[in-house]
């Protein structure tokens, strides 16, 4: 099947931009994961969107998709290379009518071993600052009795006497155009090119086993929900002694009890009283990286924002600071004492205003704007 346009899958025109990719990516990848999303599609569209994700936000990927698509331009015509094990491809029709020997991977021949995936929730503070830990999961293993070979100890793969090693057999077809030669996988040695007599007693022939395994790793400072890191070599073994797999961990951020997080900014609302509000004041505000001061103006109204400079969060990539923006909302007291009542009543008294005046006064401005005066 055919792969999507990665534009498509982000929801995002060619013309967009880092900032713009990203934030359809965490938007997607959040609504798609599989320990968010039970859908039985969620695992195959996260998949799907990460994938989009890692192209485009790298620029020489992004710039080879743009020039290519999904064709790799370093392997021929990506389109007529298909067909499976028992399809019927290109290449066997070139080779049929021309006698030509076509390109084929050699069974034997060492291949990277698949990578893995491991998704890691962690607290607010530990993706801000970063942190060494642990993480133990479930790998596949070169089994240690038979160093992968999957023989009997004492014992050794013997080549496959039906292809003779290829992990092919070609298939003879007469058809309306005439004789065509089809190449399948070898159902003897499953494509492998080779037959165990003997099996190994630890992974039954596998030549792997499954073990669990502790692995360090270092959470980035400045790490953002939904990035990933990615640890070299710690995917599944290689195949006939080519290199190990990766391990991509992705990462899930808890929220924070007052913090709010919109990239390398922090966000907090602070609580004033009325007082602290019209007079000014100098209090503490709490910060990532600890409390500091803060002068409140008199006259502050709710809503006003106060800006902290490098108080935010570490960018990930190295790319400085972000800043704290304190949004401030007065509080009006629920309750209040005989006295404090009498003082407010003072205070409004000394100010000329009043309820009845201010309530009068709007009302009076909602009729004119209803009948257009």
């Amino acid at each position: 099947m055919s792969k999507r346009d990665c534009y498509e899958v982000l929801g995002v025109a060619k013309s967009a931009t880092k900032e713009e990719i990203r934030k359809a990516y965490r938007t997607l990848s959040k609504k798609y994961h599989p320990d968010l999303n039970k859908a039985d599609d969620a695992v195959e569209k996260f998949q799907e969107v990460t994938e989009a994700y890692e192209i485009l936000s790298d620029e020489t990927k992004k710039a080879n998709y743009d020039q290519f698509g999904h064709t790799d331009p370093n392997q021929g015509f990506g389109g007529f290379g298909g067909g499976g094990a028992d399809g019927f491809g290109f290449e066997d029709i070139f080779s049929s009518f021309f006698g030509g020997n076509s390109r084929r991977q050699d069974p034997n021949a060492p291949r990277k071993g698949n990578d893995l995936q491991y998704t890691m929730t962690i607290d607010f503070m530990e993706a801000v600052f970063g942190k060494e830990t642990e993480i133990e999961l479930p790998k596949e293993e070169t089994c240690g009795t038979c160093k992968g070979s999957g023989a009997k100890k004492g014992t050794s793969p013997k080549t496959c006497t039906h292809c003779n090693g290829a992990g092919e057999i070609n298939v003879t077809q007469d058809t309306p155009l005439g004789r065509m030669v089809n190449r399948r996988a070898c159902h003897h040695c499953q494509g492998t090119g080779k037959i165990i007599p003997e099996k190994c007693t630890t992974c039954r022939g596998a030549g792997t086993v499954t073990k669990r395994k502790k692995i360090k790793i270092t959470i980035p400072e400045g790490v953002d929900d939904g990035q990933q890191l990615r640890v070299s070599g710690q995917g599944e073994p290689g195949i006939n002694g080519g290199p190990a797999g990766d391990l991509y961990i992705v990462f899930r951020v808890r929220a924070h009890e007052r913090f709010i997080r919109e990239e390398d900014d922090i966000y907090l609302e602070l609580s004033l009283s009325y007082p602290q509000a019209a007079l000014g004041d100098e209090i503490e505000v709490p910060t990532v990286q600890g409390n500091v001061k803060l002068k409140i103006p008199a006259g502050t109204q709710t809503g006003t924002r106060f800006r902290l400079r490098g108080k935010g969060v570490k960018n990930v990539h190295g790319r400085g600071t972000g800043d704290q923006h304190v949004v401030v909302k007065i509080v009006t007291p629920k309750k209040m004492s005989e006295k404090q009542k009498e003082l407010m009543r003072e205070f409004a008294a000394i100010s000329g205003d009043s309820p009845e005046e201010y309530s009068s006064s709007l009302f009076d401005k909602i009729k004119r704007t209803i009948k257009g005066d």
